[in-house]
């Protein structure tokens, strides 16, 4: 599906407003569609019309992208900051629970929304809200900041992120937009497929034209904790510390050429996540939503009908 999709604005009591497509039975289970840098709720533009056939979907712009609210300060992007912006979304549209969905950084903030909000979660207040996750292509946090110190294909794969996160960059940013920097912290490394369609191009480039825009979704980078060593900074194990497993029935679904995210990152997965399915796509790039969407479908098809 290349056509637009129809948006309701969404105060949040967290202070921000978000353009959430919302669409599907309103008296079917819910699947919360979250998508990553630089995108939109275009990610799950071949997922959406699928799933709302049985599900209700509701897919937000997040913080800081198009037209939703785009605070200028790196603190509010902060991974708490935006894991409450999803249950506070629920609680906005009368969700009780739900199937968090997520790619790239959104996959990021569903493995906190998953742990928050698992029963017996994190966050009391939205135990047993969670109920099911799917994540593509967003690493569990525990197993990339351990690959971050001790793992070298990782470490230069994310090279980027201390581009992007260099004061140097503002000018890029404001001169090119997300389009220059990407260049700039990319060149050299062309990933694998992924060319968007013209029309699909057009969308993006219009989105990055605002600099309020481009500035907020650099801060997600800015905004997270994750430690990215230089390179040549020494390699060494993390200090042993315990990590909660998440316990709910999730799908992992994983492209294998992805040049930021190597398939090392499943490394000992099920350690950390018991009830895990692992699904990988081979021959695909970073965006696997919309590179393989027949692959996601399906994945998701048989994972939602088995649990």
């Amino acid at each position: 599906m290349s056509g637009d999709f129809d948006q309701v604005r969404v105060r949040l009591a967290t202070g921000v407003e978000l353009d959430v497509v919302d669409m599907g039975p309103r008296d079917a289970p819910v699947l919360i569609f979250l998508h990553g840098f630089p995108e939109s709720h275009r990610t799950w533009r071949f997922q959406l019309p699928h799933f709302a056939q049985r599900f209700r979907c509701i897919a937000p712009d997040q913080r800081g992208y198009r037209g939703s609210s785009k605070p200028q300060d790196a603190a509010s992007y902060t991974p708490d900051k935006l894991i409450a912006d999803i249950f506070a979304l629920a609680d906005a549209l009368d969700v009780a629970d739900f199937t968090v969905v997520g790619h790239d950084w959104g996959g990021a903030i569903a493995w906190g929304v998953a742990l928050g909000g698992q029963t017996g979660g994190l966050h009391p207040e939205w135990s047993g809200r969670v109920t099911r996750a799917v994540i593509a292509n967003a690493p569990h946090p525990a197993i990339f900041q351990r690959l971050l110190l001790t793992n070298a294909e990782q470490r230069a794969a994310s090279q980027y992120i201390r581009t992007f996160r260099d004061p140097a960059s503002d000018a890029i940013i404001e001169e090119h937009g997300i389009a220059g920097i990407l260049a700039h912290a990319f060149a050299g490394r062309v990933p694998s497929g992924g060319i968007q369609p013209p029309d699909e191009i057009a969308r993006l480039l219009k989105d990055w034209e605002d600099r309020d825009t481009c500035r907020a979704m650099i801060n997600w980078y800015r905004g997270s904790p994750a430690n990215v060593p230089a390179m040549d900074d020494p390699y060494a194990e993390p200090p042993a510390m315990p990590f909660p497993k998440l316990t709910i029935p999730t799908l992992v679904v994983w492209a294998l050429d992805d040049v930021a995210l190597p398939p090392c990152n499943l490394d000992g997965i099920e350690e950390l996540v018991p009830d895990i399915t692992i699904v990988k796509v081979p021959g695909c790039g970073h965006f696997v939503p919309w590179e393989a969407p027949d692959a996601v479908n399906a994945a998701m098809d048989e994972f939602l009908a088995a649990n």
